[in-house]
């Protein structure tokens, strides 16, 4: 299954190789994450252990690497993203595995484990972050007090980056554009509507099932009228189980496609019927999650991995994708936000709900006990 977005039509990496596709060249941290000073970047939690940034950045540099997991080169601009970073460091990013699913970054960090090509760092969906924190070390950024305190985890052990709104994408060739979710049951979508995912393992799945939800009237502490309505788009027959890529979407495979907004609305650069739109009512967003793995065997890029996502820099970069970045309120009023990419992304819906911590937990033990039983 395609994690996140409508990136390459590869198949579904196997497990046990997700990482191994990370480059090792040499340069990477000593055992326990010494760096040349003796200091053992593992354990910070702030620029401010290292001695300051400057020293945070020639840690990272003397190991020379960073690996990433699960980020398509046009999933919220990470292709721009991740060239910029070794630009400005001189550091090499080993990208591995862009397609797979949150939790099959946790089953990487777990098979590879001591291993030089394990993740250093995840960018997760909130349902697999909570219920994966003894994962996680803890790190606050120089720019933790922009980060309004919902979106972080007290000590840093997760961090929210950026976010969506969770709206339908469609052929505008075949189809008018939908206004409801009813809509999607009439017979003319009849095999042409995807969601992005499994929502056990996908964030961007378990958005849809939360868009789902509030869009038939009712709460995210019970995810059961989303579920219920996939139940009956799979019944009448207009479920696709096929996970979207553009190679589908090119092919008129998946026509209609429950994502992202910023996932929506970059397919139209390569489709150009493609178009995208946020049902009325209420809309659903949701975070994605910055986490630093506590056994990365770069641990001082880590850190500087998390520093620049953070930095006014990638959060205009997010924002240049059409994601909203969680630092945005703030650059605003400092005046440091990209004008023209924020006017190109539009706003925020004025009437948006995300699931909280306990709300997530209980629709991951639902979804879990009811996916299987309706889609199988």
């Amino acid at each position: 299954m395609i994690r996140r977005s409508l990136t390459t039509a590869g198949a579904v990496v196997p497990i046990a190789l997700l990482g191994l596709t990370a480059c090792s060249s040499g340069g990477s941290s000593t055992d326990g994450g010494e760096n040349a000073g003796g200091f053992d970047a593992s354990t910070a939690t702030s620029a401010e252990d290292f001695g300051g940034f400057d020293a945070l950045v020639e840690a990272a540099q003397a190991e020379g690497e960073l690996n990433v997991i699960a980020l398509p080169e046009n999933w919220a601009n990470y292709g721009k993203i991740i060239a910029a970073f070794e630009d400005e460091y001189g550091i090499t990013v080993n990208s591995a595995s862009p397609d797979v699913s949150s939790a099959e970054e946790i089953q990487a960090a777990d098979n590879l484990r001591g291993q030089n090509t394990a993740p250093d760092v995840f960018d997760l969906g909130t349902a697999v972050a909570l219920t994966s924190l003894d994962y996680f070390a803890p790190y606050q950024v120089q720019t933790w007090a922009d980060i309004p305190a919902e979106n972080k985890e007290a000590t840093g052990l997760w961090v929210n980056n950026y976010t969506g709104i969770m709206s339908v994408g469609y052929d505008s060739s075949k189809f008018d554009a939908p206004t409801s979710l009813d809509d999607l049951l009439a017979a003319e979508y009849k095999g042409a509507v995807a969601l992005n995912g499994n929502p056990t393992e996908a964030g961007a799945a378990f958005a849809g099932v939360a868009m789902a939800t509030v869009q038939s009237g009712g709460e995210l502490d019970d995810f059961q009228p989303g579920i219920n309505f996939f139940a009956e788009l799979n019944t009448v027959g207009n479920f696709l189980t096929v996970d979207p890529t553009p190679a589908t979407i090119a092919q008129g495979e998946t026509p209609v496609v429950i994502d992202w907004s910023f996932n929506n609305i970059g397919q139209k650069a390569d489709t150009p019927d493609w178009a995208n739109t946020v049902l009325p009512g209420t809309a659903y967003v949701s975070y994605y999650n910055e986490a630093i793995n506590k056994d990365a065997p770069h641990p001082a890029a880590a850190r500087l991995w998390q520093e620049w996502i953070f930095s006014d820099t990638v959060q205009n970069l997010y924002l240049e994708a059409g994601a909203f970045p969680v630092r945005l309120a703030a650059m605003d009023a400092a005046g440091t936000v990209d004008a023209a990419a924020l006017k190109d992304a539009g706003g925020l819906p004025e009437n948006q709900v995300t699931a909280t911590t306990s709300q997530t937990e209980a629709a991951n033990t639902l979804l879990a006990a009811e996916w299987p039983k309706v889609i199988g």
